[in-house]
């Protein structure tokens, strides 16, 4: 679809050519198979339409998810929680999206209520689980405000009071600044967690900008008075949602710029599929106003979407566009029972957007195209001037009389077709498809269609005459329509010389956006005449950058390559990734390589990723310490370099930290370095107090702490300050008894506590704060490999006689105890309530500190992870895994 699957296919991956399914996968069935590591869910069925939607998304306001602006500012306000849970539901339950009509009625109350103040604001706010959070719930801006900030000076915003003005352009400063935001973290969090929590909360934002009917009202600026009140399809005239939704549009075609295409493919077009999705049921849907703020949200961003395809994307999907987006579209349009909430300005809107859209598509893939994919959207729309025609001539009316209270007429149309028709809607309807309407569609159409006209509308020439009688009404000397020269009135002299009409000849080929000149096919610019064809300047490509005008009138423009452009093995996984629900709080590892890290000449001792996960430090035996970053490059192949290399080591390190409160990083090799990562100069070293006493295990302590405890041979504690000279506080561990070396240490998160593992398997729990020893048990029979201390009080340590045990602080008894077959468990690390294991034999398990004992274990492949596997650590966030080999590789895997 846009140039991957080849790649795809070349590393074994499934191809995605066409689509994917974004089914919620919270417990993969043992009947399912993953083809390469990666799974592949099955089509939806058709009943199950709106599982389209990345992870279910509702756009639909349920009880607890009022609205954009005042459930996320209460959550805010409630404790800074991201967002209400009910808003960014993924929908694992059965419950159907769609509401019923008092919970729509209920809705629609409450969304009448909604300021714009609450939702702007807000409209660059994206919430991020894990360590990367942004909440901007006081961020608030006003509709003059955005009104004012948009459409240029018109010589109102002088006569405003200066305090006014100052207030405009504070909320201004404000809405840049947070869209600031939202484009570095959606480059900072990386592709699977920018499009899980912040592209998929600024789809959802997108509709919040189109609720109301104030939303749908055309902006005129000052001078302007247009003949035509719609505009025309060229030129499109704003509405008030479309100034409202500009940045949050600017920050989802940014997300695609980073990522590539494929995120217009595979995330937001299938959001846009669910979005204009008829009801669950077979009895026609009741519009609520979010399902019509949707539509036209959807119209929209397929309008920025189809702009940035390339001509080969284009024409893979545009059968999927056709019939998931157009028809869907265009049965609300020209439905004869559904009414809008809104009225006919919203049905005006909508119509204006869609053919706009349509018109735009009919440009890029020329007639032949046109005729093989787009005819039955095109004569569908056009069909309901038949429609509306036959139906005033029949002077149907709403006559209760012989028919149940409720059920509404059927009539029989000329093509032989039954249909209802809601005699109430039917004034609705006349004041949308008027005869200007019919002008403004058939001459541009008629350019755009040539002689193919005949064949893709049957009723081509009904809409001809209707057009004509417009003609004649507001220009009674005016010759026919088939006779009609382009110098009709225009919406805007200035900036639409041709006023959407064209020459007699068709000058447009298949040609994806070019002119055909003579037997000469031109590339139009900006700098082109005026007389250059149908579109003027409008059918140049705009240099400028995103939210400038001239992307508003291209036809096509360039999506750019950046270095973290998906594809291969990233595509893959960010493809599956998706598609699982937020709810879902298992880790799941498919063995699928991203990234590789060669540097070290030694083996790989300890791996350590920084807070922010961007970047992660490596001690090895070759004596050094690595800083490298973790931006996804490449299709999974690439190799990345170091960042930085600290090398003042003179044994090899063992333990390598971030000590996060005064951000430097803590390195030891039987003494202990501290050193500023960004320069990658040693602040301070601390060597063992007596020589023939080594330093064999370090810990540092979290945030606000600024210590670093560190345990000797001789089975003493020490902490020390990395502020000040000296020794903060010295605690003996051994009690009179010979447990053995120091072989691991571990801080609780709180930092009350740290917990010593012997090489006797003798464990001793340690009060930071009055330096008792808590307790001391024996809890292993070997060896203690490691330990990690949890939330909650709990403690995890693995040892060398096979088991892993998960304990609570102050009790006798183990919580779980695990019993590998094999080998030890010599690493491991935590995520969530989840304990993610690593072997000598290479093989990765997944344990769980809740449930029963139940280990999965996956066996590395030597394709994926060569050597043994010597240290383990997991990104949480972006749920990865690094994994350190003894051939001085480590390698990214997800």
């Amino acid at each position: 679809m846009d140039g991957e699957p080849a790649a795809s296919s070349g590393l074994g991956l499934p191809d995605y050519t066409s689509g994917v399914s974004f089914h919620d996968q919270a417990d993969l069935p043992e009947t399912e198979d993953f083809q390469a590591g990666l799974y592949v869910a099955e089509s939806p069925q058709p009943q199950e339409a709106e599982a389209l939607s990345l992870g279910r998304l509702s756009d639909k306001s349920s009880t607890s998810e009022t609205s954009l602006g005042e459930g996320e500012e209460r959550a805010a306000d409630e404790g800074g929680t991201p967002v209400d849970k009910s808003s960014l539901r993924s929908g694992d339950s059965s419950q159907d999206l769609k509401q019923s009509e008092d919970s729509e009625e209920e809705e629609e109350a409450e969304e009448g209520s909604v300021v714009l103040e609450e939702e702007d604001g807000e409209g660059e706010q994206d919430e991020v689980t894990g360590t990367s959070e942004l909440t901007l719930s006081d961020t608030v801006l006003s509709m003059d405000t955005v009104v004012a900030g948009s459409s240029g000076p018109d010589g109102e915003v002088e006569e405003e009071p200066l305090t006014e003005q100052l207030e405009g352009k504070e909320q201004k400063i404000l809405l840049d600044t947070a869209c600031k935001m939202v484009r570095w973290l959606s480059a900072k969090l990386g592709p699977t967690v920018a499009s899980r929590h912040v592209a998929r909360n600024l789809l959802r934002l997108l509709t919040s900008c189109y609720v109301g009917s104030t939303r749908q009202q055309f902006t005129v600026s000052s001078g302007e008075s247009p003949p035509l009140s719609a505009g025309n399809i060229y030129q499109k005239r704003p509405i008030l949602g479309d100034i409202v939704s500009g940045p949050v549009l600017s920050c989802l075609l940014h997300i695609a710029h980073l990522y590539g295409e494929p995120v217009l493919t595979y995330q937001y077009l299938p959001y846009i599929s669910y979005l204009v999705a008829p009801g669950s049921t077979s009895s026609p849907s009741r519009l609520n106003s979010r399902k019509e703020a949707g539509l036209l949200a959807a119209v929209t961003l397929t309008q920025k979407i189809i702009v940035y395809l390339s001509d080969t994307t284009l024409m893979d999907i545009l059968p999927r566009i056709s019939h998931e987006v157009l028809l869907p579209v265009l049965s609300f349009l020209t439905s004869l029972i559904t009414g809008f909430p809104s009225g006919a300005q919203a049905r005006t809107v909508l119509c204006m957007k869609t053919i706009s859209l349509i018109a735009l598509i009919c440009l890029r893939i020329g007639q032949e195209m046109v005729q093989q994919h787009l005819s039955e959207p095109v004569a569908t729309f056009f069909q309901v001037f038949s429609q509306l025609h036959e139906l005033q001539q029949q002077d149907l009316k709403l006559d209760p009389v012989g028919r149940s209270e409720g059920q509404l007429p059927e009539v029989v149309f000329s093509d032989g077709q039954q249909r209802l028709v809601d005699p109430t809607l039917l004034d609705e309807l006349q004041k949308v498809f008027t005869l200007e309407m019919a002008y403004m569609i058939y001459v541009p159409f008629s350019c755009l269609l040539g002689d193919i006209i005949q064949k893709i509308i049957p009723n081509h020439e009904l809409v001809g005459e209707l057009a004509g009688l417009y003609l004649e009404s507001i220009s009674p000397s005016s010759r026919s329509p088939a006779s009609m020269e382009p110098t009709v009135p225009s919406t805007s002299p200035e900036s639409d010389p041709q006023g959407g009409g064209c020459p007699q000849d068709d000058s447009h080929s298949g040609t994806f956006g070019s002119v055909l000149v003579g037997n000469r096919i031109q590339i139009p610019d900006n700098s082109q005449p005026e007389n250059s064809g149908p579109l003027g300047p409008i059918s140049g490509v705009g240099s400028g950058g995103l939210g400038s005008e001239s992307e508003d009138n291209a036809l096509k423009r360039e999506l750019p390559r950046s270095a973290h452009g998906l594809s291969g093995n990233w595509l893959a996984y960010w493809q599956y990734e998706i598609g699982v629900s937020q709810q879902d709080a298992h880790f799941h590892f498919h063995q699928i390589r991203l990234q590789s890290f060669p540097g070290h000449s030694g083996a790989v001792k300890c791996v350590a990723p920084l807070s922010s996960e961007d970047f992660f430090l490596s001690g090895s035996k070759d004596r050094t310490v690595r800083l490298w970053p973790l931006y996804n490059s490449g299709d999974g192949t690439s190799e990345m370099a170091p960042r930085l290399i600290y090398a003042q080591h003179r044994k090899s390190v063992f333990f390598v930290g971030q000590l996060e409160a005064p951000q430097c990083v803590v390195s030891c090799d039987g003494a202990v370095h501290v050193w500023d990562p960004f320069t990658g100069k040693t602040l301070r070293t601390v060597e063992p107090w007596d020589s023939r006493v080594p330093l064999t295990a370090v810990a540092v302590m979290p945030a606000p702490h600024t210590s670093i405890t560190m345990a000797s041979s001789d089975s003493t504690l020490r902490f020390v300050d990395c502020r000040k000279p000296g020794l903060q506080h010295e605690f003996r561990l051994g009690g009179g008894l010979n447990p053995g070396l120091v072989r691991s240490l571990a801080v609780s998160p709180s930092g009350r506590s740290v917990v010593a593992g012997f090489s006797s398997g003798f464990m001793v729990l340690l009060d930071t704060r009055t330096g008792l020893v808590l307790r001391g048990w024996p809890a292993h029979e070997g060896d203690i490999l490691q330990i990690k201390a949890v939330e909650g009080s709990v403690l995890v340590s693995s040892s060398s006689d096979h088991s892993l045990t998960v304990w609570k602080e102050l009790e006798q008894k183990p919580t779980h105890h695990y019993k590998s077959a094999s080998d030890p468990i010599h690493t491991f690390d935590l995520y969530g309530s989840e304990v993610v294991t690593g072997t000598v034999a290479n093989k990765i398990g997944v344990c769980s500190l809740l449930e029963p004992p139940s280990q999965a274990t996956t066996k590395l492949s030597s394709e994926n992870f060569r050597g043994t596997l010597t240290s383990l650590a997991l990104l949480p966030t972006k749920r990865h895994l690094l994994l350190g080999s003894d051939n001085g590789v480590i390698r990214l895997l997800a």
